[in-house]
């Protein structure tokens, strides 16, 4: 576990709301500091890193195409049958 310097302690405090941010300085990369409650809740109750289902991929799939302009073609509506 690392224990927070002052500065940041101090910044925890503040009532804005954003998690501050830190920076490894080897990296360059950036985090955020949350409690363990908020980590928790996000990664129990929100985040879900299952596989895609079929009708997901098929959703995603669908938007990109109206994206692409192909709302009109009506012969890609279904996918073919599989043998």
């Amino acid at each position: 576990m690392i224990e927070l310097t002052a500065q940041q302690a101090q910044e925890l405090e503040k009532p804005d709301g954003t998690p501050p941010q830190v920076v490894n300085p080897k990296t360059k990369e950036k985090f955020v500091l949350l409690r363990l409650d908020e980590y928790k809740q996000l990664k129990e109750e929100q985040y879900d890193d299952s596989p895609w289902t079929r009708e997901e991929l098929h959703a995603l799939a669908w938007e990109a195409g109206k994206e692409a302009g192909w709302e009109d073609m009506e012969e890609y509506d279904d996918a073919p049958e599989r043998p």
